[in-house]
């Protein structure tokens, strides 16, 4: 990485590390607003789906956006909104409501998906294509570390004696289980008040910083042996690779979000899974570290990915005939496939683009809703299958197959027709 770009990388190095914070407590979240809100599996994990849907939403139109104020301007709204969001947090918890916590959530995605508009472009440009999964490593390393602080802050705070508030609540009175209920939703403001201050700072040092602004160097141009075209559409391996991180968003999420329902299901306590998520992200930083080191020098971007989509595959099957403490396991090993899975479709997807190369990031980006969508279908899946709930992590095995596929043969479509051939 040349010298010029050490301080460009630096600050978005510090906006992967804000995305990781708040991205990942969703795995707290979960659980917790299924406690002190009464929720089932399937209700609980509309916690993802909130925050991951702002991404589809909201994609596009922050590359207008980005567009008109540039990336530096751009992220200090993103940060400005995500304030906005968090900080709804604070009346929704006074008053318990389920439904204002979620629209904080989509608030708060909604200003991720402004940030993240302009962070992964940038980091895409400010190098050759051929090592965008490396540099993807270091900004994974800032999220991955960032989550892990935030799973175990906020895991001490809101899941600290969950097992007793489950237990409490089942034996007290009507009064009595929404005075504690009452409380324990209360955990959650002071929180929420520092971190959007910090949200609030951080805008304001965006705002000042020298960040400058890169022009796309392929803007204007083709990848060798592949044709400038007339629309984003006649990009097949593009669109393939849309639908590939779609898939991806549930092999990355699941283990994480949707680890401490599992765990739950087979008979693991709270007290002892709330470490779950984070030990799931250890996995995930193995990974990042082995981006960084291998990745172009020793292992190409596609030879990474297949690799990673087996990885997956395996433990997703060995995850669904074992039980209990070895079948968590197995969902925590995931985490280190997930961790290759964004820079190498990113990067795979993006090259040759030309002039369409801010849009295919923007549609890239919305493909993040597979985040929230599966994990939705993951807490029902749970929910009515109480007699084996291992049938859930199933719902896995056809996004590794995608993943897989766009790997071996779909980076490689350039003409629709190339799927006749």
């Amino acid at each position: 990485m040349g010298k010029s770009y050490v301080y460009p990388m630096f600050i978005i190095g510090t906006l992967f590390f804000v995305f990781g914070f708040l991205t990942w407590i969703n795995g707290i979240l979960i659980p917790y607003f299924q406690i002190c809100l009464e929720l089932s599996n399937f209700q609980s994990t509309w916690v993802a789906f909130s925050s991951y849907v702002a991404y589809f939403v909201m994609a596009i139109p922050s590359a207008w956006i980005l567009k008109s104020t540039g990336y530096r301007k751009g992220m200090f709204l993103g940060l400005i909104v995500m304030a906005l969001g968090t900080a709804l947090f604070i009346p929704a918890a006074i008053t318990r409501t389920y439904s204002l916590f979620l629209i904080g959530l989509f608030v708060t995605g909604t200003g991720l998906a402004l940030l993240q508009t302009a962070a992964n472009p940038y980091v895409a440009i400010i190098g050759p294509i051929e090592s965008h999964a490396q540099r993807i490593g270091f900004m994974g390393l800032a999220n991955k570390i960032a989550g892990l602080l935030s799973l175990a802050i906020f895991g001490s705070v809101f899941l600290f004696n969950a097992d007793d508030i489950i237990k409490q609540v089942e034996v007290a009175s009507i009064v009595e289980k929404e005075q504690i209920l009452d409380s324990y939703a209360l955990k959650i403001v002071n929180p929420y008040i520092i971190v959007t201050l910090i949200l609030l700072l951080l805008s304001v040092v965006i705002y000042f910083s020298k960040l400058p602004e890169v022009k796309d160097e392929t803007e204007n141009q083709a990848e060798e042996g592949i044709e400038s075209k007339s629309g984003i559409l006649k990009y097949p391996y593009l669109l393939l690779g849309v639908f590939a991180l779609f898939c991806a968003g549930a092999c990355e999420v699941i283990p994480i979000d949707g680890i401490i329902l599992y765990s739950k299901s087979l008979g693991i306590s709270i007290n002892e899974s709330r470490y779950f998520a984070q030990y799931t992200l250890y996995a995930m930083i193995v990974g990042y570290i082995v981006s960084v080191l291998f990745i172009p020098k020793y292992l190409s971007q596609q030879k990474a990915l297949l690799l990673s989509a087996l990885w997956g595959m395996f433990f997703t099957i060995v995850a669904y005939f074992s039980s209990g403490i070895i079948s968590v396991g197995c969902v925590i090993l995931m985490g280190f496939s997930a961790s290759l899975f964004w820079g190498t479709i990113w990067g795979l997807s993006l090259k040759g683009l030309g002039k369409y190369t801010k849009l295919g990031s923007a549609m890239l980006l919305m493909s993040v809703v597979g985040g929230g969508i599966f994990p939705v279908i993951f807490g029902r899946l749970i929910d009515i299958n109480v007699d084996y709930p291992q049938t859930s992590i199933l719902l896995l095995l056809p996004c590794y197959a995608f993943i897989l596929f766009f790997a071996l043969r779909g980076h490689k479509v350039i003409k629709w027709s190339g799927f006749n051939k």
